[in-house]
This record gives structure tokens, sequence and C-alpha cells, in this order.
């Protein structure tokens, strides 16, 4: 792993400011991800709305939502998030973004 960051037992960064594309490369390849253009369409959304909002979504219905508003139905759906990040796409997705847990993902 690229210096490997200070991470929780879940695989987040302790520090959001520790994240680089590098570091999500190797986040999302833990994960057997192979992030693509779409990939780092969400992972950059997901950082513009921490850095407004100073939260992750808090709940995989309001990550949906946001990426909708933000990006179009097509983008903006479970199915399409789902096909991106595996399991639970919020989740999985601020993991390799590099921002705190969403509070409301189990």
């Amino acid at each position: 792993m690229t210096n490997s960051p200070v991470r929780n037992n879940e695989g987040f960064l302790e520090n959001v400011s520790s994240w680089s594309p590098d570091i999500a490369q190797d986040i999302a390849r833990e994960s057997d991800i192979l992030l693509s253009e779409n990939h780092w369409e969400i992972i950059w959304f997901l950082r513009g709305f921490y850095a407004e909002h100073e939260m992750s979504p808090p709940s995989n219905r309001l990550f949906v939502k946001a990426v909708r508003e933000a990006l179009g139905d097509d983008k903006g759906n479970s199915i399409y998030l789902m096909q991106l990040f595996p399991g639970t796409p919020a989740k999985t997705a601020c993991r390799i973004a590099g921002l705190p847990r969403p509070t409301n993902c189990l």
C-alpha cells in the first residue's frame, strides 16, 4: 500500500486529509474494485459533498438522492451505484473516497 495512512478497523481513514488518488486505488483494490472514470465521478462528488457539508452522506438512501440531484437519474440510482460499489455503496464509496463512515450504514 502507498505510504499507508492510519485507518480504523473497518478500513476508513482516520484523517480525511491523508487521502490521495493513489490511496483510493489501494483501498479499492482491497475490495477487488478497479477504479474507472465512473467510479472517479462518484468519488469526486463525495469529496465535494464532504467539503460542503462536513459529513459523508448519512445513509444509502441519502447517498443515492444526493447523486441523483447532482448527476441525474441514470447515475443517481441504487442499481448503478451498487454495480460500481458492491455491498453497501455509500459505505464502500466513502471508504475509497477517504471519508468518514456514513453514520447510518450497517
